[in-house]
């Protein structure tokens, strides 16, 4: 239920990230959903391997190279789902920026103690 939940939240946060940000467009609250499905597929599935390949950069840059990992996922989920675009890598970048913000912030308000 918590997993749902989540997907949900995240959901929410890509559809308003979407309309805030110029460079980034979703086309319905359905693709949205998608969205934030595969990228939690994406994140378990893909990030992994590519932390780990890219684990010398990632040690050089004291983790910022995450950042770049992170918009390479929301580039990939863009070039995987005909609904949900995205411009260019800065918009990746602060497209996966402000939702890893915005995530951390809904999923800790939203724990339970």
């Amino acid at each position: 239920m918590k997993l749902i939940f989540q997907l949900l939240l995240t959901a929410i946060v890509v559809l308003v990230l979407a309309e805030v940000l110029p460079g980034v467009g979703v086309d319905t609250f359905t693709t949205s959903v998608i969205v934030a499905v595969v990228l939690a597929l994406l994140n378990v599935l893909v990030k992994p391997i590519l932390v780990f390949l890219t684990l010398p950069a990632t040690l050089v840059t004291f983790g910022l190279f995450l950042l770049v990992i992170n918009a390479v996922i929301i580039l990939l989920v863009d070039y995987l789902i005909s609904g949900f675009t995205v411009d260019g890598f800065w918009w990746a970048l602060l497209f996966s920026f402000l939702l890893t913000l915005a995530q951390s912030v809904l999923f800790k308000l939203t724990e339970r103690k």
